[in-house]
């Protein structure tokens, strides 16, 4: 059993980046990166949507995730890595914030 376990992670680490596409990859980011999947709030591909309609002295407000699908990186990459009221911190890698900006950018093409 421990020389299949042995091949297995000798195998995995020699065709590891292949294991899944780049495209498979950054859907499962965004959809679950930290057990609170984007498309939650964003929508299935980052065109924004309504998170909640609420009344504060009588008056009707609305909190709308904005659209990410259109933004440049750089703004992409900032609104990620600083603190919002109502969005989660993540922590992701640089690595992680570039497949997800793939992810939404190529969502938003088709």
């Amino acid at each position: 059993m421990r020389v299949v376990f042995v091949g297995f992670l000798l195998v995995v680490s020699i065709f590891g980046d292949d294991f899944i596409t780049k495209m498979e990859y950054a859907k499962m980011l965004y959809f679950n990166p930290r057990g609170i999947g984007c498309n939650l709030c964003h929508g299935n591909n980052g065109q924004g949507s309504i998170i909640a309609r609420y009344k504060v002295k009588g008056k009707r407000e609305i909190l709308r995730a904005p659209p990410i699908n259109s933004l440049g990186f750089i703004a992409f990459s900032e609104a990620l890595q600083k603190t919002h009221r109502v969005m989660p911190t993540y922590f992701l890698t640089n690595k992680e914030i570039n497949i997800l900006y793939f992810y939404v950018t190529s969502k938003a093409k088709k």
